[in-house]
């Protein structure tokens, strides 16, 4: 048995788990973007609270078996590995650091907004900036990461990976977290009989 081939296995079993946790939080947040009630919002938020809980194994699998294969393989002094392993620990802060602390906003507005539809600061919380941005600069990042494990560039090329990854990740995020046009306020119809 080959320590080194299991060793990439489970760092892809890793990665496997970490795109699936996020694959689930970005159809809990978009659900709760739609929502209209809090019947409608409640089972995605629990959802999410519960997917959350699989990011924390994926980024020590990733580390753990990354760091196995880097000290077997490749050097400490690897651009693309430095770089990669700078991305995952902005995803490791990011994702509870903001996301985190927003998604307990969310809850509290829920909580707040009580039972019937969402009023405006429910729905404002499920389309804050806050929210939308780990998800999806974290996604970003992750495929910059991705992109710097199959190509192996150097160091200024692994850092624009991540960096690119992180900016159109953002950029999504505010295409996001803005207010559909179907939402805008309609003027009041007037009373008046013809």
């Amino acid at each position: 048995m080959d320590t080194y081939r299991t060793v990439l296995f489970l760092h892809l079993v890793a990665l496997a788990i970490g795109f699936g946790a996020g694959s689930v939080l970005l159809v809990c947040l978009l659900q709760l973007r739609a929502a209209q009630t809090l019947a409608d919002a409640v089972p995605w938020g629990a959802v999410a609270g519960k997917t959350e809980k699989a990011f924390p194994v994926a980024i020590v699998g990733l580390f753990a078996s990354g760091a196995y294969m880097t000290s077997h393989v490749w050097t400490w002094s690897t651009g693309w590995i430095d770089v990669s392993i700078a991305g995952l620990v902005l995803i490791s802060l990011q994702g509870p650091l903001v996301g985190g602390r927003h998604a307990k906003l969310l809850e509290r507005a829920l909580h707040e907004n009580g039972p019937g539809p969402l009023g405006a600061a429910a729905r404002a919380m499920t389309r804050h900036p806050g929210l939308w941005l780990p998800e999806l600069a974290n996604l970003g990042v992750v495929f910059g990461i991705v992109w710097n494990m199959t190509q192996k560039p150097g160091t200024g090329e692994a850092i624009a990976a991540v960096v690119v990854g992180y900016a159109l990740g953002a950029a999504l995020s505010l295409w996001f977290a803005r207010v559909p046009g179907a939402e805008a306020p309609v003027p009041a119809e007037s009373s008046a009989a013809s």
